[in-house]
């Protein structure tokens, strides 16, 4: 299957167990990988043939930037329903969350969370 990937989305965002990050706030990035039947738009040059880059951008953004989770991997969770929800040609879809900022005992480090999902 054919894939389209979305790599380094950057949001700010309110997201996180402890209150400090639910009131100031922090970056998150998103890397998104989109399966679906890319055969037409390749021998055709289409647009109808594929899915709207901008329109996956904005439904992750939409779910980052409005929403509020405890868990990093509830947000990569909700994001996936939202791509599902937004671009009926995507069979599968992988997102990863990166936190650069997560609260973690070292100097520095991220953390990030990753699903796979199949379309219900």
């Amino acid at each position: 299957m054919d894939a389209i990937h979305l790599e380094d989305l950057a949001f700010y965002a309110f997201h996180g167990l402890h209150e400090e990050e639910a009131r100031l706030g922090q970056r998150f990035h998103i890397d998104l990988s989109c399966w679906l039947d890319l055969s037409a738009a390749a021998s055709s040059d289409d647009y109808a043939e594929t899915v709207c880059y901008a329109s996956l951008v904005r439904a992750v953004e939409e779910v980052v930037t409005t929403s509020r989770f405890k868990l990093i991997e509830r947000l990569a969770g909700a994001v996936c329903e939202a791509v599902f929800a937004a671009a009926p040609k995507v069979q599968r879809v992988r997102v990863r969350v990166y936190k650069p900022g997560a609260p973690l005992p070292i100097a520095a480090g991220k953390v990030s969370v990753e699903l796979t999902r199949d379309r219900p």
